[in-house]
């Protein structure tokens, strides 16, 4: 079952309230998404506790409904 990328966004607005958020699906099966995150929340984390923390927001479905998810993080500007 493919996630779509209405449940990406909740789940990802849901950990980061302030964040900027831009999904794009790369292959249009609902498996393969590329997310760019700008929130305060990243601040002075290193880019892999960054994607821990996007991890943790997806609550386990990395690998299961979302297959792939490039991931470009970072603090709000």
């Amino acid at each position: 079952m493919a996630m779509r990328v209405e449940e990406l966004e909740s789940l990802l607005r849901n950990a980061f309230a302030d964040a900027d958020i831009q999904i794009q699906d790369l292959a249009g099966d609902g498996d393969h998404y590329r997310a760019t995150i700008r929130s305060a929340a990243f601040e002075g984390k290193s880019r892999v506790a960054q994607h821990q923390m996007v991890y943790a927001a997806l609550q386990g479905r990395m690998g299961g409904q979302l297959h792939a998810l490039a991931l470009e993080t970072g603090p709000k500007p």
